[in-house]
């Protein structure tokens, strides 16, 4: 089992809820941990992917009757995690130990998470879920070969707007960025009222400042909301930590206006996803550093700043270096 106890206690996104379907088993992997999810009644179980009998895959089974049967002997396991059939000895009251190893899972916006230790805290509040005046439209997962806190670092970042998503989200004639503050306390990192300018914020066709404020609710999901006057709009991001270099991205997009289609909004943020998974990609160290003085930094980066000695101070050391 990984031993960074900051992540494993955490609840990590492993698939879309409406994707997992009755009767039938999904392999995913989480933290280099491979688990099998299927579903019994209204209860999602996720489980190390492993039959403890001879070590084959229990996603390559069966499902019935609210059981998993494992496809190479066909011992047969509950919905607890616990073998009560062996086959090839019916007779036989199975062992306590002939058990699964099973982990907590939950559903929730429209998302299956899933801890792998002991949950220290809630799944992360999504501020907009609940309110009816913001439209939510899914995106996503989207892949990077990269860390996660690379990824969520990247996420933070605005003053790449310019460069990366010119055209769209900045103007490298106009790419300075305001004296903004961030604080951090127990419920994570806040960085208020970050002021861009953008080209077509509102989609009047004209060039705007626009402010907005970023929140980091865990080390691996952040959200930010738009905080200057005009329509609201917002996104919630979250990374599912596959392995060191590898990371897959959910997101949830929110507002209160727009005329776009669904999955117009979702090709604009596959764009502006995709201008940015290259660029994370290619970062050196793969792994972010958490000592600040292996890079350069500016007073434009104090989110990023703020988020390495968060990171620190957590104690998490998955994705990082």
């Amino acid at each position: 089992m990984l031993n960074d106890q900051v992540l494993v206690n955490d609840w990590h996104v492993v698939a879309r809820a409406e994707e997992l379907q009755e009767g039938r088993t999904m392999p995913v992997r989480l933290l280099e941990e491979d688990l099998v999810l299927w579903r019994v009644g209204g209860k999602i179980c996720a489980w190390q992917d492993l039959c403890v009998h001879r070590g084959t895959r229990l996603s390559l089974g069966k499902v019935e009757n609210g059981t998993l049967a494992c496809a190479y002997h066909g011992w047969v396991y509950n919905e607890d995690g616990q073998c009560i059939r062996y086959p090839a000895h019916p007779s036989q009251q199975p062992s306590e130990r002939a058990r699964a190893r099973v982990y907590q899972a939950r559903e929730k916006y429209g998302w299956i998470w899933v801890c792998l230790g002991e949950a220290t805290r809630d799944i992360p509040h999504f501020p907009q879920w609940e309110d009816a005046s913001y439209r939510k439209v899914h995106c996503g997962p989207y892949t990077y070969k990269a860390s996660a806190p690379r990824a969520i670092e990247n996420f933070l970042d605005i003053t790449h707007f310019p460069f990366v998503h010119q055209s769209y989200l900045g103007d490298p004639t106009h790419a300075e960025v305001n004296d903004y503050q961030v604080t951090t306390d127990e419920d994570g990192i806040t960085a208020s009222n970050i002021t861009v300018w953008q080209p077509d914020p509102d989609g009047s066709g004209q060039g705007a400042l626009v402010s907005y404020t970023y929140r980091v609710y865990r080390p691996l999901t952040a959200g930010f909301v738009k905080s200057s006057a005009g329509p609201h709009f917002a996104m919630f991001f979250t990374i599912t930590p596959v392995a060191p270099n590898l990371s897959h991205a959910w997101a949830y997009v929110a507002m209160d206006y727009s005329n776009l289609t669904e999955s117009e909004i979702q090709e604009f943020q596959n764009l502006i996803t995709m201008q940015d998974v290259p660029i994370v990609e290619s970062q050196r160290p793969e792994l972010l550093p958490l000592d600040l003085q292996a890079e350069l930094h500016l007073r434009s980066d104090r989110t990023a700043i703020a988020y390495r000695k968060w990171l620190g101070q957590l104690g998490l050391s998955f994705g990082t270096a």
